[in-house]
């Protein structure tokens, strides 16, 4: 990050990030060689005429460069995706169930590589990279199992006569668009549900972190998925490659994870041919710490809630709503427990908070850092970015914020912890609803009817109680309002690739 960037009021010295050892770097070299640079499309690797850069956000240094794909691409993609179509709806879900298991099993076995270049490309630690790879791989054993639960109903005609018989059958070829903060996880789980359901897919991987998708789809292919099953679109230009594939019949449903402003230009594109979409879209989630709450276990969960990903998550923590009573010792320890992170790369054992994604991602955090201070708001901990190489931001606490800063309505991708507090819990649920988003809430209580009024009136997707982290495979992920529609994982997640037929037998 470059010295010239603002730093503003901050609290305490500021802090140069752990560099990148000789045998850490040697290690990422080995594990970034081993990725396919090229597109996946009919299940072969092609080269392209033009490449695009990609790099290590905590030293800048280019990491690779890989395949820019163009339109033709990402029809010929979609051409691959179409032809293999029926041939893939009609494999036994025994055949599909047990190429995704193989996928699992070889995951496991690549996990180091795998989340080496995770962190390589994104910056998250090493630790959170392999607890990624563990999360990300259970998508694909979670929907191995499912592809053969598939089932209809059949009954009889309230007026008898006629027999009613429903069949669920796949929405067929599927375009997934996936974000740059969980590069495996995000791909697997949107991959595994498609290919349980019998549908084709195409992946457009974001242009900052697209090795780790090209690894997956390698992993695929030695699953044995046959050819154009699964395609892999790279390109600098995620627009120029998504307009022809949205604008094409054979394209049958669109699957989305990113900002809402995208999304909301996704289903207005989606429009057209009436697609099936999915979106997973931005998030802005309240953090309520209730008066009788356990204070050390809401202040663990703060910093899961908060801090998982570098705060780089639409699930992430973003305002931290605590009542009176303990809002001083709440902040205090949350302060001190940001403070003592260890900022560096990922790939260094010591590294307990790693860069965000570029420089543009550290000017916006603290311009709304900036913001919260010129209205009365103060810094705990941290409030700059950090000298050095790298995209780094030091974790932050903000106190007294007022209603009127930014922080608190627009969505915070960093490690800022925004904190205002309450006296009366319908007070505290009016403040957390007020937010066109609605993904995640959680709420920190050691009274079970107090937890379930909150459940019931937050409106959100997910509510977690008394944890910072909701993500299951196991469980429907997804929000209300502008944070999306539909459901990953779960037993809800394939139903997104299904559509369901009804039949009248007259008898």
């Amino acid at each position: 990050m470059s010295t010239s960037t603002p730093t503003g009021p901050a609290s305490g010295p500021a802090v140069r990030p752990h560099p990148l050892s000789a045998a850490a770097a040697e290690r990422r070299t080995r594990a970034v060689d081993q990725v396919p640079h090229g597109l996946l499309v009919g299940g072969a690797w092609r080269e392209t005429v033009e490449t695009f850069v990609v790099s290590d956000p905590a030293t800048g240094e280019t990491l690779a460069q890989v395949a820019d794909g163009t339109p033709d691409d990402a029809v010929a993609a979609l051409d691959a995706a179409a032809a293999a179509q029926d041939d893939w709806a009609a494999t036994d879900p025994r055949e599909r169930a047990e190429i995704l298991r193989r996928a699992f099993d070889l995951l496991q076995e690549r996990s180091e590589s795998v989340a080496t270049v995770m962190t390589a490309e994104m910056g998250k630690p090493y630790a959170e990279a392999q607890a990624e790879v563990s999360y990300g791989g259970e998508f694909l054993r979670w929907f191995s199992e499912e592809a053969v639960r598939i089932a209809g109903r059949w009954s009889t005609a309230p007026t008898g006569g006629t027999r009613l018989l429903t069949m669920k059958q796949p929405v067929g070829p599927t375009y997934a668009i996936t974000p740059w903060n969980f590069p495996l996880a995000m791909g697997t789980r949107k991959i595994a549900p498609a290919l349980a359901a019998g549908c084709t897919i195409v992946l457009k991987p974001a242009g900052a972190t697209p090795l780790t998708s090209l690894l997956l789809g390698q992993i695929l292919l030695d699953a044995g998925l046959p050819p154009g099953v699964l395609g892999i679109i790279t390109s600098s230009s995620s627009s120029a490659v998504t307009a022809p594939l949205l604008a094409d019949p054979r394209l049958r449903k669109l699957t989305f994870t990113g900002s809402t402003e995208v999304g909301r230009a996704l289903l207005e594109q989606s429009a057209a041919q009436v697609l099936r979409t999915s979106m997973e879209l931005g998030g802005n989630a309240p953090f309520v710490v209730c008066a009788d709450a356990d204070l050390e276990a809401a202040v663990d969960g703060a910093m899961t809630a908060k801090m998982r990903n570098v705060g780089e998550a639409c699930t992430a923590a973003n305002r931290f709503l605590v009542h009176a009573d303990l809002a001083e010792d709440f902040s205090r320890a949350l302060a001190e427990r940001m403070s003592a992170l260890v900022p560096g790369h990922g790939l260094d054992e010591h590294t307990t908070l790693g860069p965000l994604i570029d420089d543009d991602a550290v000017a916006k955090a603290h311009e709304l850092i900036e913001d919260a201070t010129r209205a009365g708001a103060r810094i705990a901990a941290g409030g700059r970015a950090l000298d050095g190489d790298g995209s780094f931001l030091g974790a932050t606490v903000l106190t007294d914020v007022p209603a009127s800063a930014r922080i608190l309505t627009e969505e915070v991708f960093a490690p800022v912890a925004p904190i205002t507090t309450f006296t009366d819990d319908d007070a505290a649920i009016a403040a957390a609803n007020d937010t066109e988003y609605g993904l995640v809430s959680y709420v920190f209580t050691t009274n079970l009817s107090r937890a379930i009024r909150y459940a019931e009136r937050l409106d959100a997707g997910m509510v977690g109680v008394n944890q910072g982290v909701v993500s299951n495979p196991a469980a429907p992920f997804g929000g209300v309002k502008q944070s999306g529609l539909g459901r990953e994982g779960g037993l809800e997640g394939i139903e997104e690739y299904l559509e369901t037929k009804y039949v009248g037998l007259k008898l």
